[in-house]
C-alpha cells in the first residue's frame, strides 16, 4: 500500500529557531515550508526531506534519526567539518571510527549530532 510513497523523517528539536539556524549554518538548509506551531519541513535530494518540530523530547533516541547519502564520504565529512560539524567517534564492537568514518562490510559511515543532541549519519546507501 505504502510502497510507492514518498517518506520523510520527522526530527524533533527542543528549540526550533536554534535548530533552523544549526541546519542553515552547518548544512547549509533552508527550510521550505513553515507550518505555525507545528514546524517546517526542509526538501533535500531527490524529493525527500525531513520536518522539524518542536518538542521537548529532542536528543534522547540512542540510534540515529536520519542519514544523508554521501557522494564521497572522505570529501563530505571534511567539508562538513569545515562549517563546524563535529563528528562522533565510536570504538566499541562492531564499530570503530577512524577519521570519523566507520567501515561496515562494504559501506562507509559517519555520525554527528544537531544542535539538539539528534544522531544524524552520512554515509554510502546500501544500494
Amino acid at each position: 500500500m505504502l510502497g510507492s510513497r514518498r517518506a520523510y523523517a520527522t526530527i524533533p528539536a527542543t528549540d526550533l529557531d536554534r535548530a533552523k539556524r544549526w541546519y542553515q549554518e552547518k548544512l547549509g538548509l533552508t527550510p521550505v515550508r513553515e507550518v505555525a506551531d507545528a514546524g517546517v519541513m526542509y526538501q533535500v535530494g531527490e524529493g525527500s526531506g525531513f520536518f522539524l518540530y518542536p518538542t521537548s523530547n529532542a536528543g534522547k533516541a540512542p540510534n540515529t534519526l536520519m542519514s544523508f547519502s554521501a557522494e564521497d564520504i572522505v570529501a563530505d565529512v571534511a567539508a562538513l567539518k569545515k562549517r563546524g560539524v563535529v563528528f562522533e567517534e565510536y570504538d566499541v564492537p562492531g564499530l570503530k571510527t577512524v577519521n570519523s568514518i566507520a567501515t561496515l562490510g562494504n559501506l562507509r559511515g559517519a555520525w554527528f549530532k544537531d544542535s539538539e543532541g539528534n544522531i544524524i549519519a552520512i554515509g554510502e546507501e546500501p544500494i
